[in-house]
């Protein structure tokens, strides 16, 4: 029987998606070239007795009233699905020589501990910290499609959005006269975006920042607990996910998607049609485009979709044993840590020059944000470390020579530990007991991203903006559900599927958000 919706990929944005449109009782079918669900959400096991999640994740838009309590409370798992909030007194660490800040959830004590560190600028901290809430709360009423004339005309309500929509976060700290120190400690989540400040749009670091602080979140029972209730939601509302099916060709009438042609990665050469009635791409929409033809498309879609990828990432799988690191500054926290104290140089260094002498990343503590220990025995803890990392570099050593490939992912493992055991942890290598290191190309092989890209389109003001790629395709049946035609990370995928959702059926799944 042919589904209503036929999706292409099981990220977040298109489980999301396929979960919604199930309960409504229509008929999905779910296509997932990986072996597991969730996209960079999915959890794997290896050692034997350790779990990890693909990426480094924390969330926020998790509590009673945001979009992701909204879209569980839909499908009747929000009582099921739950989450442990990062320490409100500091959810993020931020660490460099000299200097330390945590970062609060309350903004007013954040002030008073930027203006300790820095009391010549505290005036300039309180302005600076008071256009980021106004331009956050004006972010959070936009309606879900905006034209450049609703703002203007609305021009009152959307003052900070039309001053700073083309600006950097670098732009304000200028225009704010922000001292260099106090721009690195407040923008050190650079990992939450693979951008420094120099490129990273405003608007973007702003939804970002503030959605922290309002609750920075982590599932009770880790990703895999969301993923598979995701999944058996579907399956119980009578939708199918199969995988191990890549798609391989799109079947195309004219102007109208019908299905694709996906092959059985378990027996490769066999090759499958399916169809639906209406056809949904979590795959990434240029990668599509290019299997579809970019010349089918409206010439407004093809310059949408002319984006830059962002920047892709090296992860750091640990586990240690015989060691609390809550004795050590580690706890219900990220800690964000940088060897230089300009931002924006730290990662030309690393990403342009590949010199990781003096790294920048981040470090979370998965065991120690929750009381449930499925993830890895008891007497142990895992730690995940992340940084910046250049695609095509790693890309080439791969191809040309598999040692200095694997001794290049080794010097930036063994630098980021030389900063632990300097600054943290003085024996942390003696106590690790497994270790795994993925570099972008292992993104690009286990996610399907186009790069091995961290967000889909890059988070710059050009790609953040009216502009940006929606789910519109130009095509007939045939919608985008992807970080690239939405927003990316845990919380924007969900609410990219439940905007298409909403769009398609009428059915409101996110209300408006207050501030």
């Amino acid at each position: 029987m042919r589904p209503d919706y036929l999706i292409l990929g099981s990220g977040l944005a298109g489980l999301s998606f396929a979960a919604l449109m199930a309960q409504a009782g229509k008929k999905v079918l779910v296509l997932e070239a990986h072996e597991f669900p969730g996209g960079y959400g999915h959890t794997f096991a290896e050692g034997g007795r350790y779990k990890f999640n693909a990426q480094l994740h924390y969330v926020w838009n998790c509590g009673p009233g945001r979009n992701v309590y909204n879209f569980l409370k839909k499908l009747n798992l929000h009582e099921t699905v739950t989450f442990e909030q990062y320490d409100p007194n500091g959810f993020d660490h931020m660490r460099m020589p000299g200097m330390a800040l945590d970062i609060p959830s309350d903004l007013q004590l954040l002030l008073k501990r930027l203006q300790a560190l820095f009391p010549e600028h505290s005036h300039a901290l309180q302005k600076f910290l008071l256009t980021v809430e106004h331009t956050a709360n004006e972010i959070d009423q936009l309606p879900n499609s905006v034209s450049a004339w609703s703002l203007l005309l609305n021009w009152r309500d959307n003052m900070q959005v039309l001053r700073y929509r083309n600006a950097t976060l670098q732009n304000v700290f200028d225009d704010y006269q922000l001292p260099l120190p106090a721009q690195t400690l407040l923008a050190l989540q650079w990992p939450d975006f693979m951008l420094p400040p120099r490129d990273l749009s405003f608007l973007a670091w702003c939804v970002l920042f503030i959605g922290y602080c309002r609750g920075a979140y982590y599932p009770s029972k880790h990703f895999e607990f969301v993923i598979n209730n995701l999944v058996s939601n579907i399956q119980q509302q009578g939708g199918e996910i199969i995988f191990k099916r890549k798609v391989t060709q799109f079947i195309r009438d004219g102007k109208t998607i019908l299905g694709v042609v996906a092959e059985d990665l378990d027996a490769p050469g066999q090759l499958t049609e399916y169809l639906g009635d209406t056809v949904i791409c979590n795959i990434d929409p240029k990668r599509a485009a290019d299997m579809i033809g970019f010349e089918h498309f409206s010439r407004t879609v093809q310059k949408k979709l002319l984006y830059a990828y962002s920047p892709s990432n090296f992860m750091a799988y640990c586990v240690v044993k015989d060691l609390d690191l809550r004795q050590f500054g580690f706890g219900a926290w990220n800690v964000f840590h940088t060897q230089h104290t300009d931002l924006n140089m730290a990662f030309d260094a690393m990403y342009r020059l590949g010199d990781y002498s003096q790294p920048s990343f981040v470090i979370t503590t998965p065991t120690l944000l929750t009381t449930d220990h499925s993830d890895c025995p008891e007497d142990c803890q895992i730690v995940e470390l992340l940084t910046v990392a250049n695609y095509q570099r790693f890309h080439d050593l791969k191809i040309s020579d598999a040692k200095a490939y694997g001794a290049k992912k080794h010097e930036v493992f063994e630098a980021m530990l030389d900063v632990i055991e300097a600054q943290y942890v003085p024996d942390f290598r003696q106590h690790i007991v497994f270790k795994m290191i993925g570099s972008p190309t292992t993104n690009e092989h286990f996610c399907g991203s186009p790069g091995g890209n961290s967000y889909g389109s890059n988070l710059t003001p050009q790609n953040i903006s009216l502009h940006r790629l929606d789910h519109r395709t130009s095509l007939a049946h045939f919608y985008f559900c992807n970080a690239s035609s939405g927003y990316p990370g845990f919380s924007g995928s969900i609410s990219t599927g439940c905007r298409l959702y909403e769009h398609l059926s009428g059915d409101v799944v996110l209300k408006p958000l207050e501030s």
